[in-house]
């Protein structure tokens, strides 16, 4: 097989990579040799990785190849380099989810989810960067390295899928795994511009996922490309029987399915939601309506003022269910966490039982005020983030006049979609007057991924923000 320099793979989709591996022009070995020389080059500023499994990762790439030549192709992952979030099993690598506390974990299978991956040819290159535990949306890590945007080394990366987000868009891989509990992969993948899709709650396995909030958790894919990110989606869903909330609902062809036009769709538009947001946010946002429109996709305002009920209603129950997993281990180590997450942990042991029950009920009542205002579409529109990427440090923001945390600001659309286990995707839609990415989220009803992914596809090829790169 004729391999590729780096330069010319750095920034390849799946589906790319997929077709050159399928017809021998391009070698898994040197794919995999050509991404490792790139990160051994740009990581040591990004901070994308914890740890590389690159000799591992050697033996799966030599193995893919011979399968291929003897023509035993998987599909379109089969050689091609994979990222895991350190938030997922990977058999005998050590899962520390961004933490001291499980610097020395190392589980002896692989989570369901890398597992699928694995089946499906990808190439696991090692454990990329988090928030610690996965509590929080910034990205900060004291102790293994705050991962630096792509776009401005002196901005966020989101979080807490930080280090898939930012690998994607440095071109060290094309397709990565995150987690997503409040906006973990939608928040990062829209302030570094790539895409990140939150499948319906139950849709992909969560067993082997050190969990924040069972309730809310989800796991799905992060790629640059909406094709990428199907292509990643139909490897990882399915029932597990080991997720007592794995859905036994068939996996469609979600690749297929998104090319099949959207001409005659219905979307709403939050317009309540585009009043909270920075002037160059409103301006993509609206760009990108227009576009929809275009597109033959029948365009209303959606009323849907339920942020600030999302907001408290996510932070009892998420709160409550994060302090009950930790419990032991503040009680035991509290000197082992970083002081954000750890002053956030005890607070939220406070949380009382009926707080808790009380956030649930709620919960349910978003649940039907959100699928009654569905009802007559398919999907909703809205701004993934009101806000481009902070700087470093930036604990605050003010938005029309109004100073708000950067916590509740980047976790403002997204945890709504959390409580109702509802499946969506950001993707990039422009940047702002800094040259900031801006990213648009599409959200569906349940199970309804394919459709989201034909809404967000068609968006996608119709303009040109997927194929920015920022200048490293």
């Amino acid at each position: 097989m004729a391999g590729m320099p780096s330069r010319d793979v750095a920034y390849l989709t799946v589906a790319q990579l997929g077709d050159l591996l399928r017809a021998r022009k391009l070698s898994p070995v040197e794919l995999l040799r050509a991404l490792l020389d790139r990160i051994g080059e740009r990581d040591r500023s990004l901070h994308a990785f914890i740890a590389l499994t690159d000799k591992a990762a050697m033996e799966e790439a030599r193995a893919a190849e011979q399968a291929v030549v003897s023509g035993a192709y998987l599909g379109p992952l089969h050689g091609v380099p994979v990222g895991i979030k350190d938030l997922f099993w990977a058999k005998g690598v050590a899962t520390t989810a961004g933490s001291r506390i499980l610097a020395r974990y190392v589980p002896i299978e692989d989570a369901t989810s890398v597992a699928r991956l694995r089946s499906a040819g990808g190439v696991v290159v090692g454990k990329l960067n988090m928030h610690e535990f996965a509590f929080g949306i910034t990205g900060t890590n004291p102790h293994y390295g705050t991962p630096s945007n792509p776009w401005g080394p002196d901005r966020l990366p989101g979080g807490s899928s930080s280090g898939s987000a930012v690998a994607l868009a440095a071109g060290l891989l094309p397709a990565a795994t995150g987690s997503d509990t409040g906006g973990s992969i939608r928040v990062p993948a829209a302030l570094c511009g790539v895409v990140g899709l939150k499948p319906t709650y139950g849709r992909v396995s969560r067993y082997g996922a050190i969990p924040l909030a069972w309730s809310l958790d989800h796991v799905g894919p992060m790629a640059r490309t909406v094709e990428d990110t199907a292509i990643l989606l139909g490897a990882m869903a399915g029932h597990d029987s080991r997720d007592p909330t794995s859905s036994a609902l068939p996996v469609p062809d979600y690749r297929a399915a998104m090319k099949q036009g959207v001409r005659g769709l219905r979307a709403g538009i939050l317009y309540e939601w585009m009043a909270a947001v920075q002037p160059g946010v409103l301006r993509a946002v609206e760009a990108a309506v227009r576009v929809l429109e275009e597109m033959g996709i029948a365009v209303q305002q959606v009323s849907l003022p339920v942020l600030e009920e999302a907001a408290a209603v996510s932070t009892a129950v998420l709160g409550s269910e994060a302090a009950a997993f930790h419990r032991r281990w503040l009680r035991e180590q509290p000197e082992a966490y970083s002081q954000e997450v750890l002053a956030r942990l005890q607070a939220n042991l406070q949380i009382p039982a009926v707080e808790y029950l009380r956030g649930q009920q709620g919960r349910r009542r978003l649940i039907q005020r959100v699928l009654g205002a569905m009802e007559p579409l398919d999907v909703l529109v809205a701004p993934m983030t009101p806000i481009t990427a902070p700087r470093l440090g930036e604990v605050a923001v003010t938005i029309h006049g109004e100073e708000r945390t950067t916590q509740a600001l980047l976790t403002l659309f997204s945890r709504l979609f959390n409580i109702t286990g509802l499946p969506a995707i950001s993707v990039p839609c422009g940047f702002d007057e800094q040259g900031l990415p801006v990213g648009l989220q599409i959200a569906g009803k349940p199970f309804q991924e394919a459709t989201v992914l034909r809404v967000a596809y068609a968006y996608e090829q119709a303009t040109p923000w997927h194929s920015m790169r920022p200048t490293l």
